[in-house]
C-alpha cells in the first residue's frame, strides 16, 4: 500500500469544532472529530481550544503534514500585551452592537462612504461595530487591549503556541475582509477606520497569502493561514463561476465567486475577498435552519412531520407569507424585528398551509439574498444548497421554484473544514492552484412551477415593504 499525504482542516464554528483529516491528493475524508462550543453570543476563546482538543483526541492528527483553520467570521477577540484574552469574544450573532453600527456608519458619511471604502456597510455583526460597542460600554477592556484578532486567527495562533511554533499573529484576506477595516479590493487594512471605530489604535494580524505556511510546530506540522467559514466552504465546494451557494445552517448565507469587488450602499451584500485571489460577494441572514425547527415546534411535529405537512400544502401556502425574522435580522438590517405571518384567513388556517409558509418563508429570505448577489454582477445560474436544512425533503422540493434556479445538493459534508484542509494541501504543494478535489452531488432539481415561485417572491417583497416601510429600497 502506497503511503499517502494527509492534511487536516478545522471548522471552528459558532456551535462546535469539527476537524477532518483528508487525503491531500483526492480530498477523501479519512477521519473526523468533533467538539462542542457553548451556545452563546459571547464566548471565552478557551472553549474553542478545549473543543479543538476534544475533536483531535485519540490520535486524530497522527500522520498529518499540514493543517488549516476555517472559522466563524467577524468575532472580536481582544488581546493584551501578553497575548492574553481581555474579555470573552463577541461573536457575529451578538446584536448589542446595532446602535454602535449605525453610529459609525453616520460618522463616516453614510452607507455609500463605507461601501466605497471597504465594500461593507457595518451592521451589528461586523467587528468594527463591536469595537465601538466595547469603547462605549467597557472602556477598561479597550485600555488593556493592544491587539484585535478573529476567531480563526486566535485558534491558529493557539495551535502553533501549543506546538512551540508561534512567531506572529496572522490572518488571511478572506476573513479580514469581514472586519469593516480591511479593503477586499486592495487587500489592505484601513487602520483609520479601525481607529475610528475603537477610538484607539490596535495591532492587527499580518495578512498571509493563501498558499503561505504561517508556522510549523516542533513536530513538523505546517499551518496554512486559514480563512473565514464562508470562504472555506467555497473552497471546499470547488465553487466555479456561475454557481451560487445557499447555506442553511444557524445563519443563512448566499454567495458566489466574482472577479471584482462590489459596493452595495444598502449594506445587503458584503464585498469579501475569497480564499484564493478573487472575491466573494455575500449576503448573510440570522434566520435559516432554526426557522424550520421553530415551525415544527409550533405545529407540534418533528422535522420529518414538518416536511410532510409542507409538501401537502399548496405552492404559495394558500396566501400565507412568513417573514422569518425570529431572531431579529441582519439582512435586511432589522436587529429588533420579530417573525410575522401575513395573510391568515379561515380558508388557509390549516397546519399544512402554515408548514408550507414556514419552509417558503425561510427560502424566500434566501431568494432575496441570491438576487442581491446577482445584482453585483456575479452570475448565479445554479444554486448549490448546503447546510443542515438542505437535508429537508420539503426544502429540496420547494427550493428550485422559490430560488428561481436549478438546485444541486452536494453530498452531506463538513465543507468549511474540507475547504480548510484543501487550503492546507495547497500550501503544502506550493502549486499555483488548489488541488482539484471531487465534490459528489446527492440530488439535482429544476424549477417546475416558475410562475408560483415568482408570485411568492413578489408577495414576500410586498409584505416586507408594508411591515418594514423604513427599509432602503
Amino acid at each position: 500500500m502506497t503511503d499517502r499525504t494527509l492534511v487536516a482542516g478545522v471548522d471552528t464554528s459558532t456551535q462546535s469544532c469539527k476537524v477532518v483529516v483528508c487525503d491531500a491528493e483526492t480530498g477523501e475524508v479519512v477521519r473526523l472529530g468533533r467538539g462542542t462550543h457553548p451556545d452563546a453570543t459571547e464566548v471565552d476563546p478557551a472553549h474553542w481550544w478545549r473543543a479543538f482538543e476534544e475533536a483531535t483526541s485519540g490520535g486524530l492528527l497522527d500522520g498529518v503534514s499540514a493543517l488549516s483553520v476555517g472559522g466563524q467570521q467577524h468575532g472580536m477577540v481582544l488581546l493584551d500585551e501578553d497575548d492574553e484574552v481581555v474579555r470573552p469574544a463577541l461573536l457575529w450573532n451578538d446584536t448589542r452592537s446595532a446602535d454602535a453600527a449605525r453610529e459609525i456608519v453616520d460618522e463616516l458619511g453614510g452607507p455609500q462612504a463605507w461601501a466605497d471604502a471597504v465594500g461593507i456597510v457595518p451592521l451589528a455583526a461586523i467587528t468594527a461595530a463591536k469595537l465601538r460597542w466595547v469603547r462605549d460600554h467597557e472602556p477598561a477592556s479597550l485600555e488593556r487591549a493592544v491587539r484585535c484578532v478573529l476567531p480563526h486567527d486566535w485558534l491558529t495562533g493557539r495551535i502553533l503556541a501549543a506546538g512551540g511554533g508561534f512567531t506572529e499573529w496572522t490572518t488571511d484576506a478572506g476573513d479580514a475582509s469581514g472586519t469593516g477595516y480591511f479593503d477586499a479590493g486592495t487587500r489592505e487594512y484601513r487602520t483609520d477606520l479601525l481607529e475610528r471605530a475603537a477610538g484607539t489604535s490596535l495591532a492587527v494580524p499580518r495578512v498571509a497569502g493563501p498558499t503561505e505556511v504561517v508556522g510549523r510546530t516542533s513536530g513538523g506540522l505546517a499551518l496554512a493561514p486559514g480563512t473565514g467559514d464562508n470562504m472555506g466552504a467555497a473552497l471546499g465546494l470547488g465553487l466555479r463561476p456561475g454557481d451560487g451557494v445557499v447555506s442553511l445552517g444557524t445563519s443563512g448565507t448566499a454567495y458566489a465567486r466574482h472577479d471584482r469587488p462590489s459596493a452595495d450602499a444598502r449594506g445587503f451584500v458584503q464585498s469579501f475577498a475569497d480564499a484564493e485571489a478573487g472575491f466573494l460577494p455575500l449576503v448573510c441572514t440570522l434566520n435559516a435552519a432554526r426557522v424550520l425547527t421553530s415551525g415544527a415546534s409550533m405545529l407540534g411535529v418533528d422535522l420529518a412531520g414538518l416536511d410532510a405537512l409542507a409538501l401537502a400544502g399548496p405552492p404559495g401556502a394558500g396566501g400565507l407569507t412568513l417573514l422569518p425574522f425570529l431572531d431579529g435580522e441582519r439582512t435586511p438590517n432589522l436587529p429588533t424585528a420579530t417573525g410575522t405571518v401575513h395573510g391568515l384567513t379561515r380558508e388557509n388556517a390549516a397546519p399544512e398551509h402554515l408548514a408550507r409558509a414556514v419552509v417558503e418563508g425561510m427560502l424566500l429570505g434566501m431568494a432575496a439574498a441570491v438576487q442581491a448577489v446577482r445584482d453585483t454582477g456575479a452570475p448565479v445560474e445554479r444554486v448549490l444548497l448546503i447546510g443542515g436544512a438542505a437535508q429537508s425533503r420539503a426544502v429540496r422540493t420547494i427550493a428550485p421554484d422559490i430560488l428561481g434556479a436549478p438546485v444541486a445538493v452536494p453530498a452531506p459534508g463538513e465543507y468549511v473544514a474540507v475547504g480548510a484542509a484543501r487550503q492546507a494541501a495547497w500550501a503544502l504543494s506550493g502549486e499555483d492552484a488548489a488541488p482539484a478535489w471531487d465534490v459528489p452531488v446527492d440530488a439535482t432539481a429544476e424549477p417546475t412551477d416558475a410562475a408560483s415561485g415568482a408570485e411568492a417572491r413578489e408577495r414576500y417583497a410586498d409584505v416586507l415593504a408594508r411591515v418594514h416601510p423604513g427599509l432602503a429600497s
